[in-house]
């Protein structure tokens, strides 16, 4: 039996990546003589298991071949007559299929080492094809690895395309779509996710809401680079660079759905678009499972984003209004998710990208300072009861957005 070090760890590794999890694989062995050495079997679908004391995941080395539709439409072949080249065979990108043994030594049969010194994902062999998750996984490892300056080769990008017009996509789980989604925009450069999805036909499978922005106008004189699909992918370049916080930034990928459903005669207008955006989010969260936090959050930067950018010339029951809307008083971090996007949206133009909005620090501002607010006093210093009270907090706080805004005046 012989066990080597495999797939992520490695690549990170030599990447100078902080490596998380370590993965490996077990040569010459079978479930049996596994479980006698203590390894607690989980795998489902084929052999993996933990380690008793380190808990990391051995997989005994296996083969496979298609089998039906989709990811899980797989067979699996696990001896202890299958080698370590059998085993990396059918792994996805080179740079992942590279291992190591206990004494340092690489074994790297399809030249992962080259293209990990070359920043090229590439994928090992034809049967590349044969998993549909591989498309948006190569996307998102684009996404993840786009700050070191890896490229997708020709051949992937072409082998993708392939997946994507085959019909393939269409029997992915919601969860698994997610996940990668999920991961990718955690990244550094998740708009990159996106812009491959679009390159290789998947974006208008995956998310044909974000994939029908493209080719509908803009007002130039707002938006220099005029299409709604680009001001998307710049808004969401912008939010990222704004914050690591995954649900700001999903909502700001969101922003602007509702353009898509501006009858062509308005065009390049697109009144009311923030409305018109919310089924498209409800409808897009419900596919893909998203998390009930991601889609608020995206409902109420589709309603608000635009009153932000107008903010200095809202009157104070209106701009109360957009705190109680997006229930500021008991999710404080909403005002500043919100400004961060209605930001996004601002300089996610081109040649706007390095535009100073004022609006949402102002937004912000004014917030803390109605926050001031002592509320206990209220409720313990007025003879109030029931609705009266909520009444009297509003008029107060009215009071203060007044005061607020003649002192910036």
């Amino acid at each position: 039996m012989k066990i080597y070090l495999v797939g992520g760890a490695i690549r990170d590794k030599l990447l100078k990546i902080n490596v998380k999890d370590k993965d490996w694989v077990v040569v010459g062995s079978d479930i049996q003589s596994m479980l006698k050495l203590g390894f607690k079997l989980v795998g489902k679908d084929f052999p993996v298991f933990l380690h008793p004391t380190t808990y990391e995941e051995y997989a005994l080395a296996r083969t496979e071949y298609k089998n039906g539709h989709g990811y899980k439409g797989f067979k699996y072949y696990s001896t202890p007559f299958i080698s370590l080249k059998e085993d990396l065979f059918r792994r996805d990108l080179t740079i992942n299929a590279i291992a190591q043994d206990n004494l340092g030594n690489f074994y790297d049969p399809y030249n992962g080492l080259k293209d990990i010194k070359k920043r090229i994902l590439r994928h090992v062999s034809s049967s590349f094809k044969d998993d549909p998750l591989r498309v948006l996984r190569v996307a998102r490892f684009a996404a993840k690895l786009k700050y070191l300056n890896f490229k997708i080769h020709d051949s992937t990008l072409e082998l993708m395309k392939i997946m994507s017009n085959s019909g393939e996509l269409l029997y992915l789980k919601p969860e698994r779509i997610w996940k990668e989604t999920y991961l990718a925009l955690k990244s550094n450069h998740p708009h990159i996710f996106f812009q491959i999805l679009k390159k290789c036909n998947a974006l208008s499978i995956i998310f044909p809401e974000i994939n029908q922005l493209y080719g509908i106008p803009a007002p130039v004189k707002w938006h220099p680079e005029i299409d709604t699909g680009i001001h998307t992918m710049l808004t969401l370049k912008i939010i990222s660079q704004l914050t690591k916080n995954v649900s700001t930034r999903f909502a700001a990928l969101c922003h602007d759905l509702g353009k898509g459903l501006t009858p062509k005669k308005l065009w390049p207008r697109h009144p009311g678009h923030g409305i018109a955006g919310i089924p498209l989010i409800k409808k897009l969260c419900k596919k893909l499972k998203i998390p009930n936090n991601y889609k608020i959050l995206s409902l109420l930067a589709a309603k608000i984003h635009d009153i932000i950018h107008d903010i200095y010339n809202q009157k104070p029951i209106d701009i109360l209004n957009i705190y109680n809307i997006i229930d500021a008083w008991r999710k404080p971090e909403r005002v500043e998710q919100i400004a961060l996007i209605s930001e996004a949206d601002a300089r996610g133009r081109l040649t706007l990208e390095s535009l100073e909005y004022k609006q949402g620090k102002y937004f912000i501002n004014m917030y803390k300072y109605i926050s001031t607010l002592d509320i206990k006093n209220i409720i313990n210093n007025f003879n109030l009861k029931g609705i009266n009270i909520n009444k009297k907090i509003q008029k107060e706080r009215i009071k203060l957005i007044k005061y607020f805004l003649k002192l910036k005046n």
